[in-house]
Formats: C-alpha cells, structure tokens, sequence
C-alpha cells in the first residue's frame, strides 16, 4: 500500500504540481487512512469499500478530529483512490459517490485599515531586520501574496520601476500583480541598501528576503516576525501572516475595486472563493450603517433600537 502512497504523491509533484504544504497534508492524512485499512482489512486496499472508508471518518470524530480536518482527508482520499483507478491499480472507486462533511463557511478574517497602518509603521528602516521585515510587511499587504508565495520570491522576481511582482503560486500558476508606491519604495530601500548586510558573504544567493545567516527565509521565520511587530503595534487580535492577504482583499473590495480583478491579484482559480470577501464587505457595512445611520440606531420614541 506504502509503495502506491508513493506513487500518488510523485503523481501530485510532477503532472499536478502542487506544492510541498499540500502534498505533506494528502501524504500524512493517506498514510493515517492506510495505517487503519491495513489494521482493519488485513492490508488489501483493493478490497477497502465505502463502509471502510466511512467507518475511517468516524474513527477520526471520536478522536476529536475538527470537522476541516476530516473534510480535508476526504478529499485526499477521494483524489488518491481516483488516480488508483486511473492507474488501473483497482478495479472500481468505493469513494465516487461518497460526500465530504459539510461544514460552516467561515468568514475571513481581515484587520481595519487603522490596524494596518500600525503594523507597517512598527518596523524601523535603520538596521537589516528592521528594513527587511517592513519590506515584507508592505509587500505582503501591497500584492495579497500567499506567505509561501512571499518567501519564494527571488530578487529577479521584482520589477521596482514598471512596479509588479512575479509569483507563483498554486499548481505552479505565475501571476503579475502590480505594487503601490510605498512598497516599491521600501522594498528598494532593502534590496539596495540592508539586503547585502545580510548576505553575509553569500552574494550568489538570489532569494529577496533572507535570514541573518543569509539564507532563504522561512515560513516559520515569517511568523514569528509578524507576531513581533502585531504585539509592538499594539494589535491584540490574533494575527497571522494570511491576515495581511484577508484584509488586502476585503479592503480592495470596500474601495469599489472589481471582484475579477482582485480574483486575478488573489490567484483564485475560481471566482466563487474571492466572492466570499463581498460578503465580508456587507457584513461591515451593515454594521456601520447600525451604528452610524440615526434611523437605524433609534426608534420612533427616540429610544436607540437594541
């Protein structure tokens, strides 16, 4: 079973180009699912049926599993028993008409405008950290970036006087996406000035944002910056580096930008996942409007409506 587990995931790298995050999510959860198969059925995979397959799904409720992440597996299982039936390695598919769990459709979370002006104002441009940090910041918030995509970036990627940036993002997908005058101008700042400080010897290196070693910085590394400088702006909401790609989207939209063109900037293969930021956009206008329109706070009596 190891050595068809193997197989698919050579399948998802080089004829669907996922990336690295992904195809470790469909591996770990796959080998969960086979683990259980080879306990309960004596380790033949062609013989696994949907009763096996939903008796997994309870298996992983009862340990408290969230609903996403049993979703999440049902969709690599579904893909993984797809490619063995494509690959004539079983004879039928025990998971065609099986459906994923529903769940809640969860709302992005975005930050306010006032929120990121402090966040990018909290890194200081006079040491190699400092600059780094708010160049990445100011892109981050300036393109709506994936981290994985930020952190890919080679210094060739970014294109300061017809300002645009060159990522790619899922399924090996290049995209353009144009920059604002504040981020081409401290993303300059590091790349002329405090990016070399930082190489510490290793010029040949082409990554944009790199460590104090020089090196390639990681997604791990990313994190730990964007909480240092939420907690030095004095943001006490949970903030995370997907934050920054929430509120370039919902912000866009709350300006009248156009949902296609914030779908290409996003890199949404779909229309309906960027539709979800109208929503949030009507949300809080809804709420603006409560609270700011004098019909809608009070009633006929001149008590505020509740």
């Amino acid at each position: 079973m190891k050595h068809h587990l193997q197989q698919y995931v050579h399948y998802l790298a080089v004829e669907r180009g996922l990336s690295r995050n992904t195809i470790e999510s469909y591996e770990r959860d796959l080998t969960g699912f086979l683990d259980f198969v080879s306990r309960q059925n004596d380790g033949l995979l062609q013989e696994a049926d949907k009763h096996l397959i939903t008796a997994y799904m309870l298996h992983l409720r009862q340990q408290g599993k969230a609903a996403s992440s049993i979703a999440r597996t049902m969709v690599a299982i579904r893909s993984f028993y797809r490619f063995l039936t494509q690959e004539r390695i079983i004879a039928s598919d025990p998971s065609q008409y099986m459906q994923s769990p529903r769940l809640p459709r969860k709302l992005p979370k975005a930050i306010t405008m006032e929120e990121v002006d402090r966040l990018l104002s909290a890194p200081r441009e006079d040491s190699p950290q400092g600059s780094r940090d708010k160049a990445m910041l100011e892109l981050l918030y300036a393109t709506g970036m994936r981290v994985s995509e930020l952190i890919g970036l080679d210094v060739g990627d970014v294109h300061l006087r017809m300002g645009f940036v060159r990522c790619v993002g899922k399924g090996s997908k290049e995209r353009i996406i144009p920059m604002g005058r504040q981020a081409i101008r401290y993303v300059e700042h590091y790349i002329v000035h405090m990016r070399p400080k930082l190489l510490t010897g290793k010029q040949a290196q082409q990554a944009l944002f790199v460590n104090r070693s020089g090196e390639r910085l990681t997604r791990q590394g990313f994190w730990k910056i964007i909480k240092k400088w939420a907690d030095a702006a004095g943001i006490r909401q949970p903030l995370s580096p997907h934050t920054l790609r929430h509120s370039f989207a919902t912000h866009l939209l709350e300006n009248g930008a156009d949902l296609r063109a914030v779908q290409e900037m996003l890199g949404h293969a779909d229309i309906s996942t960027t539709q979800i930021y109208t929503h949030v956009t009507r949300v809080r206008m809804k709420e603006v409007y409560n609270l700011t329109h004098p019909r809608a706070k009070r009633d006929e009596s001149g008590e505020v409506l509740t």
